[in-house]
């Protein structure tokens, strides 16, 4: 789903960090950003194909379908590269007719309402734990991060007896289709429920604009038990693997 967000956002070689170049062989689809993040689709056996597309590319990362996405790291030469992340996550779809919303307190907001230094510190943790960025640039991502889901209006925040409780949102939006993430609940509040609300809230007001199916990823018990909890089902597994720095891809 990345792919075709980026596309219908950034448009085709656009010159965003995030706008997609593609290659095609009529089978498999390569995607690569600009910023170089790789996202594979299709047989594994086009990994050597999508391999020498990327030789002598820096990239960031690959992303996508678990056994593809391996494959072009294998065929890349990437297996001992070093990231930040490297994971294989289970994978979730909804149809949002079948959506679950838990009772209880609390109701949406949007990001441009939240209080802006708690949202900071709220995405760099989120970027800290889940992604693994560290170093001194962590906390500009977290603020680019920050006014880039402001600005497309792809966030919420729960708030319960006026204090926010936890961050969700779309990290890729089409017609039908949404992909949750960024989903953050503070330490001190895990456990009560609220990031299940709070993503069945965001996307009920989805449902009500005509997207009719989501889809995520899933990074721990907790998170399976909340998604599964509101209606989704697994359907597979995904590969993040984030580089420790931009690398050149190797020639063969």
């Amino acid at each position: 789903m990345f792919p075709l967000a980026n596309l219908d956002r950034y448009g085709l070689d656009g010159d965003a960090p995030r706008a997609p170049m593609m290659w095609t062989d009529g089978d498999g689809v390569l995607t690569v950003t600009r910023e170089g993040m790789v996202m594979p689709f299709g047989p594994v056996d086009r990994d050597d194909a999508m391999a020498r597309v990327l030789a002598g590319r820096e990239i960031i990362g690959i992303i996508g379908e678990r056994n593809v996405a391996r494959a072009v790291q294998r065929a890349a030469g990437l297996e001992q590269a070093p990231a930040t992340l490297d994971v294989d996550e289970p994978q979730f779809n909804l149809s949002l007719a079948a959506l679950k919303v838990p009772k209880g307190r609390g109701e949406l907001i949007r990001l441009a309402d939240a209080p802006r230094d708690i949202m900071e510190d709220w995405r760099v943790a989120y970027e800290v734990e889940a992604l693994g960025a560290t170093g001194t640039m962590t906390r500009v991502r977290g603020a680019n991060a920050l006014d880039d889901f402001i600005a497309a209006d792809s966030h919420r925040f729960l708030v319960v007896d006026g204090a926010p409780v936890c961050m969700t949102g779309f990290n890729a939006v089409l017609p039908d289709i949404v992909q949750i993430g960024g989903v953050y609940v503070p330490p001190a509040l895990r456990g009560r429920g609220f990031a299940g609300r709070a993503v069945a809230l965001h996307l009920a007001q989805a449902r009500a604009a005509g997207v009719r199916r989501a889809t995520l990823f899933a990074s721990g018990p907790a998170a399976v038990r909340a998604y599964r909890d509101i209606g989704f089902g697994p359907v597979g597994d995904w590969t993040l693997f984030l580089l420790s720095h931009k690398t050149e891809v190797p020639h063969g």
